[in-house]
């Protein structure tokens, strides 16, 4: 494998952003700073960033060429696929799927066809390749499955990503409750129903001693719960994509279905509480929450579509806006969208060290450009961000040491 330098671009570290030059070599990273030796393939990175690769929690597709367009260098798939992961083979195949490319990390179902009713064998597919359990696109409303699985997983030391919403306040909701859901005549369940089912799970997971992520937190009410659960030390976490950081339920608009999402969009003033758990940290991840949808799940009247948005190839420009708006500075940004989920996971990467493997985005931070789902190499360009202007561009994604592309 030959050697590759990257040259007078600024190298996101951790803590800090130092200009550097960056070797690699066998695709790890050899040396970061000192003289480039002679002979060395050179990308010249002046002007640039150079930030971790993208390790993105719970996607429910494998799209190659969104990943790479977005900087995503690992992917941790959410077991919602055409026949659930919840056997051993289905994580091994699933494991395959992007190599040497993009590595794909597959979750194992929590219950046997993502039912809620009978345990999977968890412990068989972490040996083939599982990074987590996964509830999957609904919690399992059984609280004695749910204490079982966390017990179970505890004593491996594995994570748990669960979905936070009460089913029986959400069930054929389509909004939550609000000005908005009233004017357009959507059916529509409180916003509580996320905290609901965030108290549950805190609850078991403090008895069982369980490593506990959910997904997406939305809701104020959600984000006081897990501070509160932080202060105990019981090992919860959280995530959020771009869609609850920006976007309310206004966005809603007149019906417009890339903004059916689940969970719901929330009001304003959960938007803003979800810039305030960013800001003081009780957000570990931004994910992308990538759900490609075609025109036949998107095309349709709003209560019949099917909720998701295609956000693999906008995670790092429309996250960008949080460094933009002051809330993060870049290193801090790049921990929720690479350290942090490769620790969580138990992943290599997430981080520019020595010795550490080469996955590695060009960024240009400034870099305007109009979002525009129908030029998306996606499987589908399903964005509520559809024709926003903003800044900031994935140049060139580097996995292993070998650019992509």
């Amino acid at each position: 494998m030959t050697s590759l330098a990257i040259t007078g671009g600024r190298l996101i570290l951790g803590d800090r952003v130092e200009s550097a030059s960056l070797l690699i070599e066998d695709g790890r990273i050899a040396r970061i700073g000192g003289e480039v030796p002679t002979g060395v393939r050179i990308i010249d990175a002046r002007g640039k960033h150079v930030a971790p690769g993208i390790v993105d929690l719970g996607v429910f597709a494998i799209d190659l060429p969104a990943f790479t367009a977005g900087g995503i260098t690992r992917a941790a798939l959410m077991p919602d696929q055409s026949r659930p992961l919840d056997d051993v083979g289905l994580v091994q195949r699933a494991a395959a799927a992007g190599k040497p490319a993009v590595w794909i990390h597959p979750m194992a179902a929590a219950t046997r066809n993502l039912e809620g009713a009978e345990l999977a064998e968890v412990a068989l597919m972490q040996r083939g390749g599982a990074c987590a359990i996964a509830t999957g696109r609904r919690r399992i409303a059984d609280s004695g499955v749910m204490y079982r699985l966390l017990a179970y997983a505890a004593a491996f030391d594995m994570l748990v990503v669960s979905h936070a919403e009460d089913e029986g306040l959400t069930a054929n909701a389509v909004a939550t409750d609000g000005e908005t859901a009233t004017r357009l005549g959507l059916a529509s369940a409180p916003a509580s129903a996320e905290a609901i089912a965030i108290g549950r799970d805190i609850a078991l997971a403090e008895e069982t001693g369980a490593r506990l992520h959910f997904r997406q937190v939305t809701t104020a009410a959600g984000f006081r719960l897990i501070r509160a659960a932080k202060k105990r030390d019981v090992r919860v976490t959280c995530g959020v994509t771009p869609a609850h950081l920006l976007l309310s339920e206004t966005a809603i608009g007149p019906f417009k279905t890339f903004a059916r999402l689940s969970p719901p969009l929330r009001s304003e003033d959960d938007r803003k509480a979800t810039l305030d758990a960013v800001a003081d940290g009780t957000i570990d991840v931004i994910c992308s929450g990538h759900d490609p949808r075609g025109p036949e799940a998107k095309r349709l009247p709003y209560a019949d579509a099917e909720p998701g948005m295609s956000g693999a190839e906008t995670l790092a420009a429309l996250a960008l806006t949080l460094v933009r708006d002051g809330l993060v500075d870049l290193p801090r940004l790049f921990t929720l969208l690479s350290a942090n989920p490769a620790r969580l996971l138990g992943l290599p990467g997430g981080t520019i060290a020595e010795g550490a493997e080469a996955d590695l985005i060009l960024l240009d931070p400034d870099a305007p450009w109009i979002i525009d789902g129908e030029t998306f190499v996606s499987t589908a360009g399903n964005t509520p961000f559809d024709a926003l202007p903003v800044q900031g561009r994935v140049l060139t994604t580097i996995k292993g040491g070998q650019p992509l592309g």
